[in-house]
């Protein structure tokens, strides 16, 4: 697959965002056998050293910020150690949750069990809820909801377990998720994908401490899963919160 030119969505002499596409890692692990990744072919793309502050996973969309420096990187990774910078997302989920909620439920390493769990705490909003007349499992009706979710927290997977916790998992996490529903999903749409959607991030910059805040458009495909499970009334209601 080409990936390259990404979607750069702001830069500056200290800074670049872009929009990440889903299915693609942000950086090359020991542990993956992916052979592309974010960080080399941005670098190519800029024809310059970038410096990771934070990960999103493979399957996760949105804004996806990089340090030009080793100093600006260690200033924007203070902010996010001490949880400073506020994280938006955008996700599809199964069922009707409840119209605004706090998760606070720690999770462990979803790569090794031995370690313990730490604490994680999620926010999240609901935008828009449907009933779509799509027998998945059991029953003639399918619901959904559109949510904003809000992490105080940073741990791996967080957002996609938490909503696996609640029993509302996220649409087309192949991990955490309803196996049926994302049969179901990939069949009648030919939806493939995680709808999970990194929207914005604010901070304060490196050099003048000025508030940042950085916005990914939705992609096609997303707007279009919200389209068709009638949650499109939720981008109107997302502005307004």
């Amino acid at each position: 697959m080409d990936w390259s030119p990404f979607d750069i969505i702001y830069e500056d002499e200290s800074l670049v965002a872009m929009n990440k596409p889903c299915h693609i890692l942000v950086h090359p692990t020991k542990i993956s056998e992916d052979t592309v990744s974010v960080l080399p072919l941005l670098e190519q793309q800029l024809d310059m050293r970038l410096f990771p502050i934070h990960r999103l996973d493979r399957p996760t969309s949105g804004v996806l910020l990089f340090a030009k420096s080793s100093a600006a990187a260690a200033h924007l990774s203070e902010q996010f150690r001490k949880q400073d910078v506020e994280k938006v997302y955008l996700a599809i989920v199964r069922g009707y949750v409840e119209e605004q909620a706090v998760v606070d439920y720690a999770i462990g390493d979803p790569d090794d069990k031995s370690k313990p769990k730490r604490d994680a705490v999620t926010h999240y909003t609901r935008l828009a809820q449907s009933e779509v007349p799509y027998a998945i499992n059991k029953y003639p009706q399918s619901r959904f909801s559109f949510v904003k979710a809000m992490p105080k927290t940073g741990r791996r997977h967080q957002i996609r377990r938490h909503f696996a916790h609640l029993r509302h998992p996220i649409m087309g996490d192949k991990r955490h998720g309803d196996i049926k529903y994302n049969k179901f999903f990939l069949k009648k749409w030919g939806w493939n994908r995680l709808f999970l959607h990194a929207y914005s991030l604010s901070f304060l910059h490196p050099n003048n401490h000025q508030l940042i805040h950085l916005e990914a458009s939705l992609n096609q495909d997303f707007v279009a899963a919200l389209e068709r499970l009638l949650l499109n009334k939720g981008l109107e209601k997302m502005e307004k919160i």
